[in-house]
């Protein structure tokens, strides 16, 4: 039996944790961070604890004092110990306001999840994606934030599923990349490295934050003929790392650059 922690209480994954009014179920009201485990280990740890507590300040969630980020990731890794997974697992944290209607005071609730995954490698074939027609991501404030807010990226996700993608990117307003379903997108062109700017719509990653800080990386709007112009194409995200994209539409790339990224990545991270 696998275990989750709720409001620091261990239980069975199988007990009732929400209920019918929690504000996260009922309109989204949360954020959440994915983060690998490696080796008893949190990689990136101050990034997504950053990255959690900037986002529940900006959308007016308050977690008690002692609720903190080195609470939170002491308790995420020994929930791996409990669910024998402390070697390479995923954890997602998921912070929500609580039970009540919209104009409640906050209740805050957290739930602590975790679970076992494959070593990751690099994906030797590359990735077969093409861009999500029918949705678009607002580009505000709040879009850069994990939020338990999803629908556009399931919606995403299953229009790869139904056409034999390995995942799909996501359209902002203005008609331009902001994207995947479940990753941040970057291009390569002529030796120069691009990704959408924070602007654009996307979600603020860890990974992309990594890459940002280590390489020289121009921020800006990209169109899909920008990607599928592109020489290299690469998602990033916390589990996966960097992965590879062999084809947009009739589009198709190499893995030059992708491939030194994800090596230093794997050198750093493990």
């Amino acid at each position: 039996m696998n275990y989750v922690i709720v409001d620091g209480n261990l239980v069975t994954e199988d007990k009732p944790a929400l209920q019918v009014n929690n504000r996260g179920y009922r309109y989204g009201d949360g954020l959440f961070e994915t983060m690998l485990v490696l080796a008893g280990k949190i990689i990136f740890e101050t990034y997504h604890f950053e990255r959690l507590f900037e986002g529940l300040k900006l959308i007016q969630i308050e977690l008690p004092p002692d609720i903190n980020p080195k609470k939170l990731a002491g308790e995420s890794l020994k929930l791996c110990e409990q669910n024998n997974c402390t070697e390479l697992a995923r954890v997602r944290l998921s912070v929500n306001s609580g039970n009540g209607n919209l104009s409640d005071p906050n209740n805050q609730q957290y739930i602590i999840e975790s679970q076992p995954i494959k070593k990751r490698s690099w994906n030797e074939t590359g990735l077969l994606v093409d861009v999500y027609p029918s949705a678009r991501k607002t580009c505000d404030r709040f879009s850069h934030l994990k939020s338990a807010n999803y629908l556009p990226y399931v919606m995403a996700a299953r229009y790869a599923s139904k056409n034999q993608l390995d995942d799909a990117l996501v359209l902002n307003a203005h008609e331009r990349i902001a994207e995947s379903s479940i990753a941040n997108v970057f291009v390569v062109k002529d030796g120069r490295l691009f990704t959408p700017s924070l602007q654009e719509g996307c979600v603020s990653g860890t990974v992309r934050r990594w890459i940002l800080e280590n390489y020289d990386v121009v921020e800006k709007g990209l169109t899909p003929e920008d990607v599928k112009s592109a020489d290299e194409v690469f998602l990033s995200n916390a589990i996966s790392g960097i992965r590879w994209v062999r084809q947009c539409g009739d589009a198709n790339y190499c893995a030059k650059l992708s491939l030194d990224i994800y090596q230093k990545l794997q050198r750093e991270s493990g």
